[in-house]
């Protein structure tokens, strides 16, 4: 095979990946050499809940800085393979605003467990340990991925995409109890799948209706659980919506919102999750496509050299 062919075969398999997908990737390894070229650097950029006053700005740069190259290597795939499915339907910025909500509220929610720990147990390893990486965003964006296309079927795991998040996390539970330093993760992956799903459930807005949110049953907080909890889970979960994110509008305030705002109602919420659920699958099957026509490409020119 040619050197142009050889090139132009890797140029096409990488051209699913987006732009925003591979800047992002290099900020994460920017991140992990300077912490590897300069160790001291950690104290400043990952977070540190006993120095996040007055080092504040740990609550955004310790998402996108990876102490370990498997921490890297996981990251960076996560990213690109997760931003070819929610990047080309949720569209460029929405996708950058979702990334940078979900980690600064993570670094905030484990900042505030983090102190919350400390005065409950006077354990300064509370306040002291260093916590970054980029694993929390990632299990935001899984979130994505449960609502968009819950139903597509993962060849490799056999397993429904809407139970990805909850997989994660129970996976994570579960190692670590054999290997004590993963039980630090724990953490910024929980509350990394409950920001994603708090952003989704309530403050995303829709272009298309000018609302904000999915308030779908299909995207319940219980639905992270086998369906045999739900009745327990589905009261509990009604408590802390009110009370953390308040009421939804009425179906009366929705419709005033609809027509003030001169444009179609929908006939229902399922109508809406239909049409997202249909828009995200096609995006996902044109994909596919493509890269099937790529490889068959690469095929022909790689026989046709020999």
């Amino acid at each position: 095979m040619s050197a142009s062919q050889f090139s132009g075969g890797v140029m096409n398999m990488n051209t699913g990946f987006t732009t925003l997908c591979k800047g992002l990737a290099v900020v994460l390894i920017g991140g992990h050499l300077v912490v590897k070229i300069l160790p001291d650097a950690v104290s400043y950029l990952a977070l540190i809940p006993a120095k996040t006053i007055p080092f504040g700005w740990n609550l955004v740069t310790a998402g996108y800085i990876e102490q370990s190259i498997y921490g890297v290597a996981v990251s960076i795939v996560g990213l690109l393979f997760i931003g070819k499915t929610l990047e080309p339907i949720w569209g460029s910025r929405e996708f950058l605003k979702f990334i940078f909500v979900v980690n600064f509220l993570t670094s905030v929610c484990i900042f505030t467990a983090a102190i919350s720990l400390y005065y409950i147990t006077m354990e300064e390893i509370y306040l002291y340990k260093p916590i970054s990486g980029f694993q929390g965003i990632l299990s935001g964006l899984l979130v994505g991925i449960k609502q968009i296309i819950p139903d597509q079927e993962l060849s490799l795991i056999r397993i429904k995409a809407k139970w990805l998040p909850s997989l994660v996390i129970l996976v994570s539970v579960v190692v670590s109890f054999f290997a004590t330093e993963t039980t630090s993760q724990l953490p910024t992956l929980i509350f990394g799948t409950y920001m994603g799903w708090i952003y989704l459930r309530y403050w995303q807005k829709k272009p298309e209706t000018n609302l904000k949110g999915d308030p779908s049953d299909e995207f319940s907080f219980s639905t992270f659980f086998p369906e045999f909890l739900r009745s327990v889970i589905d009261p509990v979960a009604t408590i802390l919506e009110r009370m953390l994110c308040g009421r939804r509008p009425e179906p009366s305030q929705v419709t005033r919102d609809y027509t003030s705002s001169d444009t179609s109602l929908p006939s229902s919420d399922s109508s809406e999750v239909a049409r997202r659920r249909e828009r995200g699958a096609r995006a996902l099957e044109e994909r596919l496509a493509a890269e099937r026509l790529r490889a068959e490409q690469a095929k022909r020119e790689a026989s046709g050299d020999v």
